[in-house]
């Protein structure tokens, strides 16, 4: 299917105003057209923050600022980043079927969730 003139311009004109503006100026449809990167922060044996909402097709960075290493693995063991030292970040790609809580394995007291967002076409 061709992409008609309107739709062309439409999309040319929001990518001008993200580029222009930031994001934060579009619609929420429009908005949805372009993922997200989020952070979460691990430090203090905490995720921070510790509830996140994300939209499939958004990339979560774990960062690791504490001395001990650590996961984010999710409570039903589908996804997990592996093995997070010192220092380092693991990032992964949010899917429609990512569990909505997880926690480190090393560390069991350590928790997080997530609320996944679908976005339709």
């Amino acid at each position: 299917m061709q992409a008609t003139r309107r739709q062309v311009l439409g999309k040319a004109a929001a990518a001008f105003a993200v580029a222009a503006f930031g994001p934060s100026i579009l619609s929420k449809r429009a908005r949805a057209q372009f993922p997200e990167q989020h952070r979460v922060e691990i430090t203090g044996f905490n995720f921070v923050p510790d509830k996140l909402s994300v939209r499939s097709g958004d990339t979560i960075t774990w960062i690791n600022h504490d001395i001990a290493p650590h996961t984010a693995t999710a409570d039903d063991g589908s996804w997990d980043t592996g093995e997070v030292g010192k220092g380092e970040e693991r990032s992964l790609l949010v899917t429609t079927n990512m569990s909505s809580t997880y926690f480190c394995q090393f560390h069991p007291m350590m928790k997080a969730r997530l609320t996944v967002t679908v976005i339709d076409g």
